[in-house]
């Protein structure tokens, strides 16, 4: 019986992160733009540091020049539809700003990712291209995010976590859009903020015990959905290196994973790829039961997207596949009980903000299908599963086709099922 595939709608972004409200979010960032320039502070530590970085460093500082300057100028407008950052000194003004500010919750769906919205249109310029893959400028890049995620981490950011209908994490307009919050997640709505300490205790909330129940806990061929996501792409005998900055973008194992030893083991495999929402449960959860035989923290890129997707209205969303080579990420190798398995490998990838990749099981851990890997801080992300040439999978994407427009699977909810090899 041939399962009905539902149409993916491609009027929203991928992961919910930049706008479907394109006003609600040219407003934001026009609040900000205000606050930076009646803002007479001066820059903090961390983004002052960066602005000596960019004007005393050759590359840099013609990258960040030429990524503004090669902005359109005729359009008043970058592609999501945003006010334009004029240059690199309004951009430090923009980040001065956000470093003291947590996100509000709005309905354009911007959780967590304001630096992405004030890149919008740069990220896609070759200035960009350029500066974005540079190493100094990524180094930079996450001094600012760590500053950034401290004060989210701190009770200073829990001021969003109240019952503004509007711009509260607790308001009409944001149980509206988590339904069944405090049922599914461990909270106590008599409390402040339900009572969460800060952003980030917000952002990595647990799930209660029986909220996501693991599907045939007992049943080894059976693959459980590893993050709250929906599904981005499968991909069948995958190669070794690819040219995976082109429009197709294929993937590229080496590169993926960083030239792990591990590498050869998964040519001619499968991949598959999901992404978060802004709004999904942030943590992992192990696909199989197994041992984890080796985890890996790769440092990588923040803001850079394929030039071979232009006017991405919410980059570098549309360039997941891209920055699963180049981007910040951890990798997670389990030899699963299921021997038709055998090795697998689960790999965080962090986009723009969502880059706070937090490896939680050990090597030499053994993990049973739902158990905790790790998680994301700050927002939605996207990850991969990584399965050897061997294995007969058949996945089950809950009568969706992946891509842009599909719906986020519940986490421990079954993904695939891996067929006995035989031998």
């Amino acid at each position: 019986m041939t399962t009905q595939l539902k149409p993916c709608d491609t009027t929203f972004m991928i992961g919910k992160w930049m706008p479907s409200d394109q006003k609600t979010l040219s407003d934001w960032l026009l609040l900000i733009m205000s606050k930076a320039e009646n803002n007479k502070s001066p820059l903090l530590p961390a983004v002052e540091r960066f602005k000596q970085f960019i004007e005393t460093d050759p590359k840099a500082y013609m990258f960040f020049n030429q990524m503004f300057s090669q902005v359109s100028r005729d359009k008043a407008l970058s592609p999501g539809g945003l006010p334009q950052v004029r240059d690199y000194h309004h951009m430090l003004q923009l980040m001065n700003v956000i470093m003291t500010h947590a996100p509000d919750f709005n309905k354009s769906g911007l959780v967590g990712c304001p630096f992405n919205a004030i890149f919008d249109w740069s990220m896609a310029t070759k200035g960009g291209w350029a500066g974005f893959l540079d190493q100094k400028v990524n180094a930079h890049l996450k001094e600012v995010l760590n500053e950034w995620g401290k004060f989210l981490s701190s009770p200073d950011s829990a001021y969003v976590l109240s019952d503004d209908p509007k711009s509260g994490w607790f308001g009409a307009d944001a149980m509206a859009a988590m339904p069944n919050f405090a049922s599914e997640f461990q909270c106590d709505p008599d409390l402040p903020g339900y009572g969460f300490k800060s952003w980030d205790d917000f952002f990595t909330r647990n799930l209660r015990d029986g909220a996501r129940p693991v599907a045939e806990p007992d049943n080894d061929a059976v693959v459980i959905n590893a993050c709250e996501s929906a599904p981005f792409r499968i991909a069948r005998d995958v190669k070794l290196r690819d040219e995976f900055w082109i429009k197709a973008q294929p993937y590229a194992l080496q590169f993926m994973m960083d030239n792990d030893p591990f590498v050869s083991q998964f040519v001619g495999g499968t991949i598959y790829q999901a992404f978060l929402s802004a709004l999904s449960y942030h943590r992992w959860h192990s696909p199989v039961s197994g041992r984890v035989v080796k985890t890996r923290m790769i440092e990588g890129t923040y803001y850079s997207q394929t030039l071979s997707i232009r006017d991405d209205a919410s980059g570098p969303d549309l360039s997941q596949a891209y920055i699963a080579e180049i981007a910040t990420r951890g990798l997670v190798f389990i030899e699963a009980d299921n021997k038709d398995i055998g090795l697998m490998c689960f790999m965080a990838i962090g986009m723009a903000e969502v880059s706070t990749c937090d490896i939680t099981a050990f090597e030499g851990q053994y993990v049973k299908k739902g158990d905790q890997l790790g998680m994301f801080h700050f927002g939605g992300s996207t990850h991969c599963l990584f399965f050897g040439p061997d294995v007969d999978i058949e996945f089950d994407t809950h009568q969706q086709v992946p891509g842009h427009g599909s719906s986020n699977i519940p986490i421990n909810s079954r993904i695939a099922t891996v067929n006995t090899r035989k031998r």
